[in-house]
């Protein structure tokens, strides 16, 4: 059972540090990254058909413009966004923190749904 799975304990997946020995904990972590990959691909697949709907492109790592990007590229293009909680008297205001328009142009080809999230109205 260990050898099969012996991609889990790659550093990349950064479970070399979760006890997997027991089956039935490789098999739960197993179903986990097929479910995280699942969604990955599945908004890789919508940001992509929504850039070719809408005959429009984005910039890749070499700022050339693309309309096939890889979701792994865009999740670094949304890194440095923080969410900024502040406590006014007994209510708390956020406040989204290094949104760019790109990250804006991102989420409104997503769709409404994704906007919500960083309370982005598209």
């Amino acid at each position: 059972m260990e050898r099969g799975f012996r991609f889990l304990k790659d550093p990349f997946f950064l479970a070399s540090s979760i006890f997997v020995k027991k089956p039935e904990r490789v098999i739960a972590l197993s179903f986990v990254m097929v479910l995280c990959l699942l969604v990955y691909r599945l908004a890789e697949h919508l940001l992509r058909r929504q850039l070719v709907a809408t005959e429009q492109t984005l910039p890749n790592q070499i700022n050339k413009p693309i309309n096939r990007p890889t979701m792994r590229w865009i999740f670094q293009c949304f890194e440095g966004i923080d969410l900024l909680h502040i406590r006014v008297g007994s209510d708390f205001q956020t406040q989204v923190l290094g949104l760019q328009a790109l990250h804006q142009r991102v989420l409104r080809l997503l769709g409404p749904a994704y906007s919500q999230f960083y309370f982005f109205s598209p």
